[in-house]
């Protein structure tokens, strides 16, 4: 099947589950397009079980998605740039010191925390599975997903100094799970450089190197828009720091989604005050919006039909499902401790640990990562926890992240204040 025949397919697909979403469910679009995609997956797979259906070409139409390398070399770029578009600089500035302690030392926390965790519950389900590995699962599950959370929390009434810190955290987290990840499989596999030399090394050059270029380009495109009044080129720029930019990142093996991150915060913000037109601006915002809400959909679709090369044996359902809760208080406690450790410096408003812990969804990008995961004893296993957690993740909290934070919102207008302004 050629590449066109490929996004033919996947297309149409995303339009149909919408627009029976959009008439019928009317659930959220991603919630909606997830549901509809995994059911539709998993009726092909009980066919093809039944013998209706050719199970095997289906799984190798599947494969030939590559969906990790959709989503990490050429979706996501776009994702986070369309996302940090709409971030106010200043907004995310006043959350520096808490949006940075939790990218680096809570997505480290919560790797080790969950390695731990799963460590003791696979030996108990009779799963051999070495600390390497579980660490490996840690690191690519500890991320919050800024896709998901974007797409989830956009209209569910979190006040927006909150909103700021959740999308700055799940924004510029992934810089630092990747490398832990990439750190981690090759002590894994037993064929990487693991000294301490070589972790900041990594760190150096793909989170600092991201967050430099990024800069730069972002100033650089924004120079270039002060000297144009054209909306046409001025979006033709953006596109072109979202596709060459992010090659240009990965051929250096720098982060790529951290330089979108920065680009898109620099041109959002900086650009919108010095390079835009109100014309400008207006249709900038609705070509991103609209690529945004495309990219979503077609992402979530692909999640859903990726569950037909996932193995969904008793015993591997079993470590999933007892994976989520460990995944919920792996975050409460990586989340929590920084709170309570810089209430003095940046205290925050009571059912703030609540709101950033139920709206630290997983996603496509936990899954992308387990599904590039090299070939071992251990893949099907993480492959399918991974799988089953982001399902319950975007499904389970993204339907009921807007009562936890209306709740939170009501209890706080009847607790009392302390002299931080926290509430314990």
């Amino acid at each position: 099947m050629s590449i066109f025949e490929l996004l033919a397919v996947l297309t149409s697909i995303t339009a149909l589950f919408a627009w029976a979403n959009f008439r019928y469910v009317k659930l959220p679009t991603t919630i909606g397009l997830l549901i509809f995609s995994l059911l539709g997956s998993l009726a092909l797979v009980l066919a093809g079980k039944a013998g209706f259906v050719d199970l095997a070409e289906i799984t190798l139409f599947v494969n030939s998605l590559e969906f990790d390398d959709a989503l990490l070399n050429g979706m996501l770029g776009a994702l986070l740039f369309a996302g940090a578009l709409h971030q106010s600089i200043d907004r995310l500035r006043e959350h520096a010191l808490m949006i940075s302690v939790l990218a680096t030392v809570g997505v480290v926390t919560c790797t080790a925390l969950l390695a731990g965790g799963s460590w003791v519950v696979f030996h108990l389900l009779g799963f051999p599975i070495p600390l390497t590995w579980c660490l490996v699962f840690g690191s690519l599950i500890a991320p919050t997903d800024p896709i998901a959370v974007g797409a989830i929390l956009g209209n569910v009434g979190v006040p927006k100094s909150l909103s700021a810190l959740i999308a700055g955290e799940s924004l510029f987290n992934d810089g630092v799970a990747v490398v832990l990840f990439i750190v981690l499989v090759g002590i894994a596999v037993g064929g990487g450089d693991t000294t301490a030399a070589h972790v900041v090394e990594l760190f150096a050059v793909e989170v600092i190197g991201g967050v430099v270029f990024g800069g730069a380009l972002g100033w650089l495109v924004n120079q270039m828009m002060t000297r144009v009044d054209q909306y046409q080129v001025e979006i033709s720029l953006t596109l072109a720091v979202v596709t060459g930019g992010y090659a240009l990142a990965q051929h250096l093996h720098i982060s790529g989604a951290l330089a979108m991150v920065v680009a898109g915060l620099i041109i959002g913000s900086t650009g919108r005050a010095t390079a835009m037109s109100q014309a400008t601006e207006q249709r900038l915002d609705e070509f991103w919006e609209l690529v945004d809400e495309f990219l979503n959909a077609v992402l979530f679709v692909l999640i859903g039909v990726e569950v037909v090369i996932v193995d969904f044996t008793g015993s591997y359902l079993l470590a999933g499902l007892l994976a989520f809760p460990r995944v919920l208080v792996a975050r409460w406690l990586s989340v929590g401790v920084p709170l309570l450790a810089l209430r003095r410096v940046k205290p925050l408003p009571s059912g703030t640990l609540t709101i950033l812990t139920w709206a630290g969804l997983r996603g496509g990008i936990s899954v992308a990562l387990a599904l590039s995961l090299p070939p071992s004893d251990y893949r099907a296993l993480i492959l399918t926890v991974t799988y089953v957690v982001v399902c319950i993740s975007i499904v389970g909290q993204g339907l009921t992240v807007g009562s936890v934070v209306q709740r939170v919102l009501c209890a706080r207008q009847t607790e009392p204040v302390t002299e931080q302004g926290v509430v314990p």
